[in-house]
């Protein structure tokens, strides 16, 4: 316990103080403390208050009275809960309710004084730009078009890259049109189609990916991995084809309030009378754009205002690399030795003539970097929790085939591939490929072989070689560790070499 504490204190030293974002929205307030403003950030604390600020702005001008009571009651704890986890500088942003409201300047001086801070109300481009540089931190090289759903607007930004458009924003969030209608899905379809139909920021999203953000957004993607009994329950990076998509929000736009869907208890009760508007405003995405594939995005807004907060040099580092390193010197036995078997790993694939491509490598490293995260857990139970932490784990910059595919590997380098193989929930392994299933198999095998060898401590791993004769295979090993190699080792080594077609042979030189 002791070192465990060190090791805590040391992290939370280097990284920084905890840093928190108060997000004023149209339909909720929400508090996001992050553990400290890096490359992964990682939440630690999160809590929205649904207060509808932006629920009568467009027929009235104004923020509801109830409402702004409401917003400035969730200030008050806001800052409170901010100053008892010491969170060391907090962002406080209002959007597109407060921008647009009569009462907006009143409401925003009243939350300035409760809050303790300023409050930056974003500009329209400012929301889209923010929303982009969220989606940029959050997903792998991303190519398409961000839409981020509110309660107020719609913002809508092409991202390459790391290269963000200036972007356009739309009165057409949930509450906005629901307002605007007068609760008419006729009414908003009317709307929504004007606005969006020969739209310039829609049409370079032919054939790319549309990024989907907001809470309205997630709620939907909720519901159809409930309909589609989806084997994990992780909205950042969940996927689905522009057809099927389609499909799916042409049947919400139908739901009335006497004609309920399939497993609506998976969404909020507080959401369901806006799922309607987010649909049809996602069907019509869909129409102009013609996007290839829909993806959510958790990373928005929040995410994209601390990411600009970062220099360049940590921008440009990659993010799921970075969320691995942490997990890797805050769990593991010896954080260098990763290092040491992504380098050994590297040798094996190239003795052995594996071709590997520049993602694979880069999840190879990953999976390097967490494979020793489960050490504390049950022996019988290391694979199996292990498994669930990195394919559920709360980070971004992977799909969910690489999410299956590092949890498969780890849990192949605790488990085996023994019965135990057998047992594992065959829901995960539905999300890769056979040829994915194959290599997280041989690369889960040889990482417990380097275990085996090492016990995860530096300065072994480097004094083993291995030789390609023919179709044969050796490791060898230097005079100074020639006493660690032994049956268990040449066993697993075997089985590995097996698994790529090779014999093998264990050498002490």
């Amino acid at each position: 316990m002791q070192l465990r504490h060190a090791r805590l204190t040391h992290a939370s030293r280097t990284s920084g103080p905890a840093v928190a974002v108060i997000d004023i929205g149209s339909n909720s307030v929400r508090l996001v403390v992050y553990e400290a403003l890096t490359r992964s950030l990682t939440p630690f604390f999160n809590e929205k208050i649904l207060c509808g600020l932006g629920r009568e702005v467009y027929s009235s001008g104004l923020l509801a009275a109830d409402a702004v009571e409401r917003a400035l009651g969730a200030l008050r704890r806001f800052r409170a809960l901010c100053r008892v986890m010491h969170v060391g500088r907090t962002y406080v942003i209002a959007t597109a309710a407060c921008r647009d409201a009569k009462n907006g300047p009143e409401f925003i001086a009243r939350a300035e004084k409760i809050a303790g801070t300023r409050i930056e109300i974003l500009s329209g481009a400012q929301e889209a730009k923010q929303s982009a540089l969220g989606v940029v931190s959050g997903v792998y090289k991303p190519d398409g078009i961000v839409g981020d759903l509110g309660g107020g607007s719609l913002e809508l930004v092409d991202i390459l890259g790391r290269r963000v458009s200036r972007g356009v924003s739309l009165p057409l969030g949930g509450l906005a049109l629901q307002d605007m209608s007068r609760k008419s899905i006729k009414r908003a379809e009317k709307i929504v189609k004007d606005a969006l139909s020969g739209l310039d920021e829609l049409k370079a999203g032919r054939g790319r990916i549309f990024y989907a953000v907001g809470g309205t957004w997630r709620a939907l993607a909720r519901l159809h991995i409930s309909q589609t009994n989806y084997p994990l329950r992780v909205m950042h990076g969940y996927s689905i084809p522009a057809d099927e998509a389609l499909a799916f929000v042409r049947r919400v736009k139908r739901m009335t309030p006497g004609r309920t869907l399939p497993d609506i208890e998976a969404v909020a009760d507080a959401r369901r009378p806006l799922l309607a508007y987010a649909a049809l405003v996602l069907e019509h995405i869909i129409r102009v754009a013609k996007p290839k594939t829909v993806m959510i995005s958790t990373y928005g807004v929040r995410e994209g205002l601390l990411f600009s907060k970062l220099s360049a040099a940590e921008q440009a580092r990659d993010g799921l690399l970075a969320a691995a390193s942490d997990l890797n010197v805050l769990r593991s036995r010896s954080p260098r030795h990763a290092e040491e078997l992504f380098d050994w790993t590297s040798r094996f694939i190239r003795a052995a003539e594996i071709v590997e491509t520049p993602e694979e490598r880069r999840l190879r490293h990953v999976a390097c970097l967490v494979a020793d995260i489960g050490w504390r857990a049950h022996p019988d139970y290391r694979g199996e929790q292990t498994l669930n932490l990195l394919a559920n784990g709360n980070f971004g910059s992977i799909d969910h085939e690489g999410r299956a595919f590092i949890g498969l590997t780890v849990y192949y380098r605790y488990a085996g591939l023994g019965e135990a193989h057998d047992e594992l929930s065959p829901r995960v392994a539905e999300l890769v490929s056979e040829g994915m299933l194959g290599w997280a198999q041989v690369l889960g095998s040889a990482i417990r072989v380097a275990h085996l060898i090492s016990a995860a401590q530096t300065g072994v791993l480097g004094a083993t070689h291995f030789k390609l004769r023919g179709r044969k295979m050796t490791l060898s090993f230097e005079p100074r560790v020639a006493a660690l190699a032994g049956d268990r080792i040449a066993n697993r080594f075997k089985q590995v070499t097996r698994l790529i077609g090779l014999s093998s042979a264990i050498e002490r030189s």
